[in-house]
């Protein structure tokens, strides 16, 4: 098997990726907190605009076809409002648990896979999304055992529950996207789409963000484009079942992130929660062939 046909290549580029938004969600949780969760998804979609439309323009790139603009804007539409709820929810709950509540989205998005593009459902790829919900369960079971629930959490947890379902949505659409269009094309339009969602309500939410925030949602901007970039290089080349339970990653990362930056703990059930889902990460990847790349 060549190096170019290797499955671990995929893999450990969204492994990369996830590392990378994992990263992103810790400098936009202050971002959000200085400015509010509206000012600071709007300012990460326009910076990470800015930076990655002169290139793709400087390349003389196509305009996109019709069928695949189709896919751009319904994906930025989505986008925009998974952000905007998962930065408000970052707000109200701990960094490492609102990832972990938003696990179901990897759970309902093997399915939506499989009605939507057509995949089988392979066993492994089921237990393994099984056994890192499993771990997940440990995780917010431990939480809700401490008593922290409050309307502030409450509201919270509505917020991370209607962006985990978008976010279902958005691993889809994020395959099928990068079936059609190369990363820098993907990137772009994912950005520019969710930027001009938002600015339509700029007249009614729009005030003067603090200075001394720029500088995290400026790293939250350049994180969103390593990490898309990324991603979408890697869903071009792997199926959405085989990537998709690599998102449980997300936790240890946020934990890590959460602690060194944000000043969270992370309890003996977070830890016991993350073993079962880097477990489960394990059982869904191994033993795949992979997919050859579109584009």
């Amino acid at each position: 098997m060549s190096a170019s046909a290797s499955p671990l290549r995929p893999v450990l580029a969204t492994a990369a990726g996830i590392a990378m938004l994992s990263l992103m969600d810790a400098f936009m949780k202050n971002a959000a907190l200085a400015m509010g969760a509206y000012m600071a998804a709007l300012m990460r979609a326009g910076i990470a605009f800015a930076l990655v439309a002169p290139i793709w323009l400087a390349l003389r790139s196509k305009w996109p076809a019709r069928a695949v603009m189709k896919i751009h804007l319904t994906r930025g539409a989505v986008g925009s409002i998974m952000a905007l709820t998962f930065f408000f929810a970052l707000t109200k709950l701990p960094l490492a648990e609102t990832i972990a509540i938003s696990f179901v989205a990897p759970i309902v998005s093997l399915y939506l896979a499989a009605f939507l593009l057509g995949e089988r459902l392979r066993p492994r790829a089921v237990w393994g999304a099984v056994l890192g919900l499993v771990g997940v369960l440990v995780i917010v079971g431990g939480k809700f055992g401490r008593g922290n629930l409050n309307e502030d959490t409450m509201v919270g947890l509505a917020s991370i529950t209607l962006s985990a379902l978008l976010y279902a949505w958005n691993l889809v659409l994020q395959r099928q996207q990068a079936l059609v269009a190369k990363p820098l094309e993907v990137a772009t339009f994912y950005m520019g789409i969710a930027g001009c969602i938002y600015l339509l309500a700029a007249p009614f939410l729009f005030r003067l963000p603090p200075t001394e925030a720029l500088g995290d949602v400026t790293a939250g901007a350049l994180l969103t484009v390593g990490g898309a970039l990324t991603m979408a290089w890697a869903y071009a080349r792997a199926e959405a079942q085989v990537l998709v339970p690599l998102e449980y990653s997300s936790f240890v990362w946020a934990s890590l992130f959460g602690w060194l930056m944000l000043g969270e703990n992370v309890t003996w059930t977070a830890a016991g929660g993350a073993v079962l889902i880097v477990a489960g990460c394990w059982i869904a990847t191994t033993g795949v062939r992979p997919e050859p790349a579109a584009v």
